[in-house]
């Protein structure tokens, strides 16, 4: 039995949630870099059942809901409540560094200090990390805000969508 209708909701279901993070994303001045490029869908089928899964970069849940910094958070956002946090020892050693350091020399970006003179790369990867990892990451739901909006409207698009295919397969089937 062909699901064309449910196969089209489901569709219809990761367009709007990966178009929704990727408009989320640029209204937070955060597009158009390799997160944004990395948000999309795969739909995996088989002679049973489907597989709708997400993709993006792996800080992408960072990202979306925040992290919890060593010794203060951002008790106004539900970072407050996001099951990442610095400081756990659960994390890759130096992760944060790298990444900062990565993102300064990619932007060549540099502050000045007193004197007016350009700071090293290494002494403002350790200032920007040092405040990260003690107030962490503000969280954004770029993901989670369409993802939830789309799942609300998703089991009356796969009803109306499985009855049309059942539909068409009696009528199919009767010819």
């Amino acid at each position: 039995m062909k699901f064309k209708n449910v196969d089209e909701a489901v569709n219809k279901f990761g367009k709007y949630v990966v178009q929704q993070s990727k408009s989320n994303l640029t209204r937070d001045k955060k597009g158009g870099g390799d997160l944004y490029n990395s948000v999309s869908y795969k739909i995996e089928k088989s002679q049973d059942d489907f597989l709708l899964e997400f993709l993006m970069e792996d800080y992408g849940a960072f990202v979306d809901k925040g992290v919890k910094g060593k010794t203060s958070t951002y008790p106004e956002t539900s970072a407050a409540l996001s099951k990442f946090q610095y400081g756990s020892g659960t994390g890759v050693k130096g992760g944060l560094t790298k990444g900062i350091r990565k993102w300064l020399q990619k932007k060549r970006f540099q502050f000045r200090d007193k004197q007016g003179r350009f700071m090293s790369y290494d002494s403002m990867t350790y200032l920007i990390s040092r405040s990260i990892y003690n107030k962490g990451l503000k969280a954004n739901l770029f993901f989670t805000k369409p993802f939830e909006a789309g799942i609300k409207r998703l089991p009356d698009e796969l009803i109306k969508g499985f009855a049309l295919d059942i539909e068409d397969n009696i009528i199919l089937g009767t010819k």
